[in-house]
């Protein structure tokens, strides 16, 4: 049911795959070696031909520039660390109990109970580490976050209402902050600045929040 919530709320998922192509073009590597970085999974070597500073400010730009479509759902990528500062980007947690991701696991991927939270805990801690590294947030922090859904409490269908409300017109109050967007070069170039926590930002990477 979950794979129709998208499309009911006329929104565009924004896969890992598209996200990990581009970052491997611009570091120079293979596709399969920043995807295993980014899980935790890489080996020492490719580790080695990673630049950490260079990976993560390429990542922030990316989420910049996906922002500036509008209409989809980034998941994860610490997109939320990267635009927390941004007006009118809603930031969703959506998680559950141990136990009920358990079970979603062994029914998707086969798994016995204890390989499961194996799995479930080293991809939690490898995109906690990954997050708290690159722009300086821990992800499991509700404050950063508009709206704590837990969905093995509430049913998937109700959660897409919630989310939808700040989407609909009549639910909408007056904001002083309307005319700011992605778009705008102030926004962007603060959030790229928040989000790479470095004053010193490449001549890309400034020509890319002003643009």
């Amino acid at each position: 049911h979950s794979d129709r919530s998208p499309d009911q709320m006329g929104l565009t998922v924004v896969h890992h795959e598209l996200v990990e192509h581009h970052l491997a073009e611009r570091l120079g590597v293979k596709e399969s070696t920043v995807h295993r970085y980014l899980e935790g999974e890489a080996l020492l070597l490719e580790r080695w031909k990673i630049d950490k500073q260079k990976l993560s400010r390429f990542t922030a730009e990316e989420i910049l520039e996906l922002a500036q479509k509008g209409n989809l759902i980034i998941r994860g990528w610490g997109a939320t660390g990267v635009l927390r500062h941004i007006p009118h980007v809603l930031r969703v947690r959506v998680c559950a109990d141990m136990g009920f991701r358990e079970r979603v696991m062994t029914q998707r991927l086969r798994l016995d109970a204890t390989a499961a939270r194996r799995e479930i805990e080293r991809s939690d801690a490898a995109h906690g580490a990954i997050v708290r590294s690159f722009f300086g947030v821990d992800w499991r922090n509700p404050l950063i976050y508009h709206l704590v859904l837990n969905t093995g409490s509430v049913p998937i269908e109700t959660c897409v209402t919630i989310v939808r409300l700040p989407r609909d017109p009549s639910s909408r109050r007056p904001r002083k902050l309307a005319r700011c967007s992605p778009t705008s070069s102030s926004s962007r170039a603060c959030a790229l600045r928040w989000a790479t926590r470095s004053p010193r930002l490449s001549t890309s990477a400034l020509r890319r929040a002003k643009s």
